[in-house]
This record gives structure tokens, C-alpha cells and sequence, in this order.
């Protein structure tokens, strides 16, 4: 994977990664790594850009969207925002 602008290591992904996982039933496993997926939904939040506009080295914009609503409706985003200050 590039390094994009919002970028943040996998040291600082695994403090959050529990409160992320806790968001999601398990009843098959994970297509995406959820560092990936974190760290796309931190780039869609820092460029501004379209969900569609979403680079071919992340997931897939679908699958980063809607772990974007769930997070966004059960976290506070502020909570993920800033751990990007790091």
C-alpha cells in the first residue's frame, strides 16, 4: 500500500482496534483487513474525496463506506480522528 497523507502506523491502529471490531457481528470472517479499511476511511476523511474516488490500493469503496456508517453511527468519529493526530 502507498503512503498516503493519512497514514498512521499499525503500532497506533492496534490502541483502536478493539473499539473497532466490537462494532461488527461475526458470522463470517473479515474480507478486508481492517487496517486497510481504517486507514481508507482516515484518507476519504483528511482528502475530501468521493467515496467512488477512492484509490485502487484500498479496499473496495463499498466495503470502506459501510464500515464508515457503522463506525460513524456506534463510535464517536472524533474518538478516530484523533488518534490520526499521531
Amino acid at each position: 500500500m502507498k503512503n498516503y497523507p493519512s497514514n498512521i502506523t499499525r503500532q497506533q491502529f492496534e490502541l483502536i482496534r478493539p473499539a473497532l471490531e466490537n462494532f461488527r457481528k461475526r458470522t463470517k470472517p473479515r474480507k478486508y483487513d481492517l487496517y486497510e479499511v481504517f486507514y481508507a476511511v482516515l484518507y476519504v476523511l483528511k482528502t475530501g474525496c468521493q467515496w467512488r474516488q477512492v484509490p485502487g490500493d484500498f479496499p473496495e469503496w463499498r466495503s470502506v463506506y459501510n464500515y464508515y456508517k457503522i463506525w460513524s453511527i456506534k463510535l464517536s468519529l472524533r474518538l478516530i480522528l484523533y488518534w490520526n493526530k499521531f
